[in-house]
């Protein structure tokens, strides 16, 4: 008896080893293609989620796998902690092993990133000197143009998704202590802009935009998602 327990406990090792050594094979794999496919500086990391790993490997549909990218250049747009999580990816075994794409999907493939705000500031009309997060809101100061004038304030703009990209539109204006009072109907006609990133990695729109202390940070949803369809 005791023999026997011996041998089902070092099958037990043998088996979590095996399944360990195959998820980290099967995640540099991921992590090699994706790195070639969008020419990145360096591989991202990459998670294989559940336990165990060879029984979603020979049932052909992983639950969840977790993509950490960090710093990714789109649409002439730089953004940083860009990060992908694919959740029923369906990768029959035969497929995977004939190295074929074009069966492998993802239900659905969420996206996250954070724009910092220099870049936002890059497509900002001129005078827009600052752009951070406060108390109050995002907020924009610098020096602009109202009926010819020249005036420095204070602006807190708030951020919405659209097809055109991230649009920037001013919400209140407070002029400097002294200054004159600032229309913010004329202001909005002259401030309002948008960051021209509609999309991240995999046709995921982007569907929510949340100010950060360190940029907008930046939510992407694609469904029924083909990994053939990387670009």
């Amino acid at each position: 008896m005791r023999a026997l327990l011996i041998l089902i406990v070092v099958l037990a090792i043998a088996l979590v080893v095996g399944d360990r050594v195959g998820v980290v094979l099967a995640q540099n794999e991921i992590g090699r293609k994706i790195a070639a496919e969008y020419n990145l500086a360096r591989q991202p990391d990459v998670e294989i989620g559940g336990f165990p790993f060879l029984t979603q490997a020979v049932d052909g549909t992983y639950h969840e796998i977790d993509i950490r990218i960090g710093d990714w250049n789109g649409h002439d747009i730089s953004v940083h902690h860009l990060d992908i999580a694919l959740t029923d990816v369906a990768a029959p075994l035969r497929d995977v092993i004939d190295n074929r794409t074009s069966n492998l999907v993802a239900a659905t493939a969420t996206a996250t990133a954070v724009v910092p705000y220099d870049v936002v500031q890059r497509y900002a009309p001129s005078g827009v000197e600052s752009i951070a997060n406060s108390p109050e809101g995002l907020r924009a100061t610098g020096t602009f143009s109202v009926a010819g004038l020249s005036v420095p304030a204070t602006v807190i703009i708030t951020v919405a998704p659209t097809e055109a990209g991230i649009q920037i539109t001013p919400v209140s204006v407070r002029a400097a202590a002294g200054g004159p009072t600032i229309s913010l109907a004329l202001l909005r006609q002259s401030l309002t802009f948008v960051v021209p990133l509609q999309e991240l990695p995999l046709g995921a729109r982007v569907t929510a935009i949340q100010p950060g202390d360190d940029g907008l940070r930046a939510t992407a949803v694609a469904h029924d998602v083909r990994l053939d369809s990387l670009p």
